[in-house]
Parts: structure tokens; C-alpha cells; sequence
């Protein structure tokens, strides 16, 4: 008999998309699909287009007065955002 090194599919998964390279555009594109669950309705309704550049999240919002209060809570976001993916993605968020 000979061993056989058993992997669940999750780690087979894994390993394929890390030596592929896919690994980080599929976070950051699962963080940007998280923006509207972690700002809610109210405030996703106000927002423009969201990209990820050298590990921060632009988001163009809207609403002025929005705007001022989400540039504020940049640090909140930013834990929220990577805690909704379960990872480290951006470090910071920019809101114009």
C-alpha cells in the first residue's frame, strides 16, 4: 500500500488559485460586492463607481453631506470591509 495525501477540495481550491494569480483580484472583487452590504441600502443607493488601487477602495459617492461622514469613517470601513471578505485587502478607503 502506498499514502495517499487526502486535501478536502477547499484547500485544493485554494492552492490552484494562489499559483494561478487569481487569488487577489477574487478578494477584492468579493470586498467591492460587500460595499453594499456593509453600508447598507440608504447609503449604496447614493454610490457611484467603487475600484481598488494599491490596496485602497475609491468610492464615489453622491451626496455631499454622505460623503463627509463616510471620509470620516474611514477607519470603521475599512475593518468592516476586510472582516466581510476574512481577509486583509485594502488598508484604506478614499471617498470622492
Amino acid at each position: 500500500m502506498f499514502k495517499r495525501q487526502v486535501q478536502t477540495l477547499d484547500e485544493i481550491l485554494q492552492k490552484a488559485l494562489r499559483e494561478g494569480g487569481l487569488e487577489t483580484p477574487l478578494r477584492q472583487r468579493r470586498l467591492i460586492d460587500a460595499w453594499s452590504e456593509v453600508v447598507g441600502q440608504n447609503v449604496n443607493a447614493y454610490t457611484g463607481e467603487k475600484f481598488i488601487r494599491n490596496q485602497t477602495l475609491f468610492v464615489k459617492i453622491k451626496n455631499p453631506a454622505l460623503r463627509q461622514d463616510l471620509s470620516m469613517m474611514r477607519s470603521q470601513l475599512v475593518k468592516r470591509l476586510n472582516a466581510a471578505v476574512g481577509a486583509f485587502v485594502i488598508s484604506d478607503v478614499k471617498v470622492y
